[in-house]
This record gives C-alpha cells, sequence and structure tokens, in this order.
C-alpha cells in the first residue's frame, strides 16, 4: 500500500508543477478569491473582533487541551519528511562552566533539522494547487521559490481564533478506529452533526475525530503512515460550502488514503486550500474532545511565522 500510496501522490506533485504554458492556460480560467485579487489569507478573513468575542463565550468551565501531539525522530511522516534534533551546550565541553556572567552558568541549545510537514501540522494556501496554480490564481513558476513563497507563506496567516467543533465520526460509524480507505460523504457529515448536536458555522473549525491517531500511531506506525481514514472528494466540496476557516482531523493527511473509488487522490486539499481558500489542520489531538463529549469549544491558534513556509508545525488549544 505504501508504495502504491507514495508513487499515486507523487504522481500527483508533478502533475500539479505542470509548465509554464499550462499555468498560462490555468491562469486563464481561474477566478479571484471572493476576498479579492491580492488576498493571501483566505478564510483566516474570518477572524474579526465579532468572532473572537463569540468565540470567548464558549469557554465555560476552564478547561484547555492542547490538539497537537508530540513528536519525535521516529514520527512517521509522509516521505521523504522527518525529523533530527540535537541538544548542544556550547563551550562547555570537558566540564567547563560560563564564568563570564558571574557565575558557573550552564545552558543548553538546541539544532534541528526537519520538515515544516510533520506532525502536527497546519497546510497554507501554498501548499497543493492543480494544473500549475495556487490559491487566487497565484501561478507556481511566481511564487514557488527555493528560498520560501513570495507569496501565500504560513507567516500571513493572523491568529486564528474562532469557533471549534469537533464531529466524531468514529462514533458515527459504531467503531473505535475507522478503517484506512474509510471515506466519509457530505451526508455522513450531516448525519453524524445532527446526532450530536452539532452545527457547522461560517467560519468555524471543523475537527473530524477518526480514532486513527490513538489507536495506530503508537502500536502500529507503519499502518498509521501508509493509509488513513477521512473525507472523499464530495465532503471537501460541501464543507467549502459551509464557509469554514479550517477542517481537520486525527490523522496525517484528512482526504481517505486510498482514495474512495473514482475520487482524486488528496484531491480535497485542492478544494479547499486552492480553490476556497480554507486551512487544512492534520494530526490533531482529538481523543480527549471525543472521550468527554466535547463538540463545541473556543480555538486558538498562533504559529510560528517563519517568512516563506508553505507549512508548520503547530499546537493549537481548544478551550471550553
Amino acid at each position: 500500500m505504501k508504495k502504491s500510496l507514495f508513487g499515486a501522490s507523487l504522481g500527483l506533485a508533478l502533475f500539479a508543477a505542470g509548465s509554464v504554458m499550462a499555468g498560462s492556460h490555468a491562469a486563464s480560467e481561474c477566478k479571484p478569491s471572493k476576498w479579492g485579487a491580492d488576498d493571501q489569507i483566505g478564510s483566516a478573513n474570518h477572524v474579526t473582533p465579532d468572532q473572537v468575542m463569540m468565540a470567548t463565550k464558549l469557554v465555560k468551565k476552564g478547561n484547555s487541551h492542547p490538539l497537537g501531539i508530540v513528536i519525535d525522530s521516529s514520527t512517521p511522516a509522509f516521505p521523504p519528511r522527518g525529523l533530527m534534533l540535537q541538544v548542544v551546550s556550547p563551550g562547555q565541553a570537558g566540564g567547563n562552566r560560563l564564568t563570564q556572567f558571574g557565575y558557573e552558568a550552564i545552558y543548553n541549545d538546541d539544532i534541528a533539522q526537519l520538515w515544516f510537514g510533520i506532525g502536527p501540522q497546519i497546510d497554507g494556501l501554498g501548499h497543493l494547487g492543480e494544473k500549475g496554480m495556487y490559491y487566487n490564481c497565484n501561478s507556481d513558476a511566481e511564487i514557488a521559490q527555493v528560498t520560501g513563497l513570495t507569496k501565500l507563506g504560513v507567516h500571513n496567516i493572523p491568529p486564528l481564533v474562532g469557533r471549534g467543533v469537533l464531529i466524531n465520526m468514529a462514533k458515527h460509524f459504531g467503531v473505535e478506529v475507522m478503517e484506512a480507505g474509510q471515506s466519509f460523504g457530505s451526508a455522513d457529515i450531516r448525519a453524524a452533526a445532527k446526532a450530536q448536536g452539532v452545527e457547522i458555522r461560517t467560519g468555524d473549525v471543523v475537527l473530524f475525530h477518526t480514532g486513527w491517531t490513538d489507536g495506530k500511531l503508537a502500536s502500529d506506525p507503519q499502518a498509521w503512515v501508509s493509509g488513513e481514514p477521512g473525507m472523499n472528494n464530495e465532503a471537501a466540496v460541501y464543507l467549502a460550502a459551509q464557509d469554514v476557516m479550517a477542517v481537520g482531523a486525527d490523522t496525517w493527511g484528512l482526504d481517505s488514503v486510498p482514495p474512495a473509488q473514482g475520487d482524486k487522490l488528496f484531491y480535497g486539499h485542492v478544494t479547499l486550500l486552492k480553490e476556497n481558500g480554507i486551512y487544512i489542520l492534520e494530526t490533531m489531538n482529538t481523543g480527549r474532545l471525543a472521550k468527554e463529549g466535547v463538540t463545541e469549544f473556543m480555538f486558538v491558534l498562533g504559529q510560528a511565522r517563519i517568512k516563506g513556509t508553505v507549512q508548520m508545525i503547530i499546537n493549537p488549544v481548544a478551550l471550553w
């Protein structure tokens, strides 16, 4: 499964890159964003003073929960992504102490070589496109530089604050852990939301609990990264029509892998990111929310602002 998955995803990536000629043709077909032809933040435009004040009213018990999981060098990720960490103690080899501060000081620093698209992450609007184009008619030839994106960088995203909702899809299907390739569409989302008393509103952050990370990451990391349950292509269209701010799940790629019959691999990413400017949140730590029956909460995210980044490791906070 892993070979077919990553071979197909590589093919999609190469196809998405396209050529300059294909990009020119796509530009003639591209429609500017509803947020304006120069917009670079998409659905983050939903973050207004009114939305923030509304979200604060969802905190009634004073509970908080990290939506990011802990990761390390052994955490599996979409190849060839990975992480390497080194802790160093500069100038302190052989038991030396630093006396220039007026005392015998010691300190540690850390050096990391890593991909920002590993573990809990936000996919920015320059992550996945089609026919040489990304969100808001931005051409790959123009914005994708080896030193960083010249537009659509994650550093542009303002703090994402709003109403978060959790829809427990594992509960909907009557299981603890959904299976790899098990997909759900709009009918499933609507049914699960209705049964669980969840209403999706404009500007929401919608998270799906499938049980995948809680049930598979520690026990079978190879299986965890080789497939996943998730949305089908039609579900992404439905969620975009609800005008949400972000969509996420407790899986590494949100879309079902393998895809549902007749679907395109990771095309939910294209629908959300490229076509609608809606952010994607991956490997979200939803287990506690599902266990405690939390379906509505205040969502807060302030990601690291490294200029030109495509994705970023994140730890959003759910408060209720």
